[in-house]
């Protein structure tokens, strides 16, 4: 059985543009013209690059989660207090 597909999202009211997703993974993630990054395609199959873009993220603006089950791929969900 092959690992569930990715949803890929930025949120933009954090996003400031580094620029660090583009260049971990050019050919999933890009910066428009207000500097603001998205993802190529919203759907993706599980990538280390995509991980890394998301992970190398300075505000934590890239959000991976499952397709399907909505798991938290990155950033983790905090565990309960």
């Amino acid at each position: 059985m092959s690992a569930p597909r990715w949803r890929v999202s930025v949120d933009r009211a954090l996003c400031v543009g580094s620029g660090q997703c583009a260049g971990a993974a050019p050919a999933a993630f890009r910066l428009d013209g207000a500097r603001r990054a998205h993802p190529v395609a919203e759907e993706t199959d599980p990538s280390a690059a995509v991980l890394d873009a998301a992970e190398g993220c300075p505000v934590e603006a890239v959000l991976v989660r499952e397709l399907g089950t909505g798991r938290a791929v990155f950033p983790p969900d905090e565990p309960d207090a």
